[in-house]
């Protein structure tokens, strides 16, 4: 999936914040409470609206509340969409980006993506569909164990595609709301699209489920917010200090890695670096299934210790696929360290 990596323009008559014009230093400096964002007159607004009448469109009378946070996500419980501070405002996404390397949901395009799928969660709560036995016969019990790492299968049909990294895969909630944000897609072609793909049959059921509920108000009201921006009084460079932490420390453990592939720069001006190779390496990368953030983490933490260790691309014929496959290892060996998938 190609995301663009241009921000929402600013909408007439909303004025930018006190801070949006720090370098990034000060910024840093800044408490996330401090930040004094808020969805009603930031970038996210128009999406959040854009949402409900997708929603009201199609019958449903539920709306999921909406509030700023640290990431992406929509709680066990709480019919609600959080999202992150960065994403409602273009200089946070441009800090966003040089620091972590990816803004996830730094574009328009990319918001709506993110947000259908988190309303799926939400309305999965709201009306608690989990219970039903037509829901469990198709997508299976939620009850099972939430893998922090899963291997995907790109080939399989069984699953709609939306989210990178085969996304709906990882566990019945996220191939609901995958499959949920399919189905609410401006486009309606998922019929069409889907035709002879066993993922038809739950894009038939969510049809189904979505007819049923049509008109009637959710079960589970609870408004609550959880982990708001305007309660986080940590700053933003302890932030991503910590969000930094979840990539870092791998130096030591690829030293021997890269020493064993790459070779000892020559000191010749002008001979290519590491870097040279990231357009190629990142899009091998991505169709690979790896996700936007860890993909521009390895990239930039290879490319920078390389030019630390003094190391230089190997040459020849196959140094692109060597490289790509060194940098695929790193990736895994990153997301079996940390138990994590970053794939929201």
């Amino acid at each position: 999936m190609k995301n663009s990596h241009s921000s929402a323009a600013r909408r007439p008559g909303q004025r930018s914040p006190r801070w949006a014009d720090w370098d990034d230093e000060a910024l840093l400096d800044l408490r996330l409470c401090d930040l004094g964002l808020r969805v009603r007159g930031s970038t996210v607004e128009a999406d959040v609206e854009r949402l409900y009448g997708e929603l009201a469109r199609r019958g449903i009378a539920f709306r999921p509340h909406v509030w700023l946070s640290d990431s992406w996500f929509s709680p066990d419980g709480v019919p609600g969409i959080a999202v992150p501070f960065f994403a409602a405002q273009p200089r946070l996404c441009r800090l966003e980006r040089r620091l972590i390397g990816e803004a996830e949901g730094g574009s328009g395009r990319w918001r709506m993506q993110l947000l259908r799928h988190e309303a799926g969660h939400a309305l999965d709560t709201a009306y608690r569909l989990r219970r039903r036995a037509d829901f469990r016969r198709v997508f299976g019990r939620v009850s099972q164990p939430y893998p922090r790492v899963y291997v995907a299968r790109p080939a399989s049909r069984d699953y709609v595609l939306h989210l990178p990294s085969w996304y709906a895969q990882s566990h019945p909630t996220e191939d609901f709301a995958e499959t949920f944000a399919v189905w609410l897609g401006p486009k309606r072609r998922w019929r069409r699209e889907y035709a002879g793909w066993p993922a038809l049959e739950k894009l038939e059921l969510v049809d189904r489920l979505m007819s049923e509920i049509a008109g009637t108000p959710p079960r589970n009201r609870d408004r609550t917010t959880i982990a708001p921006l305007h309660t986080n009084r940590r700053t933003l460079r302890a932030h991503y200090r910590h969000k930094q932490r979840r990539y870092a420390d791998v130096e030591s453990r690829w030293d021997a890695a890269l020493r064993a592939l790459l070779r000892p720069r020559a000191g010749a001006r002008g001979e290519r670096t590491l870097a040279g190779h990231a357009p190629a390496l990142r899009r091998q990368l991505r169709q690979a299934g790896f996700h936007p953030y860890v993909v521009e983490h390895v990239l930039r933490v290879v490319a920078q210790r390389a030019d630390e260790l003094g190391l230089a691309p190997p040459t020849g014929r196959s140094a692109e696929r060597r490289l790509a496959a060194l940098h695929a290892d790193l990736i895994r060996d990153l997301l079996r360290r940390n138990r994590e998938h970053f794939v929201r």
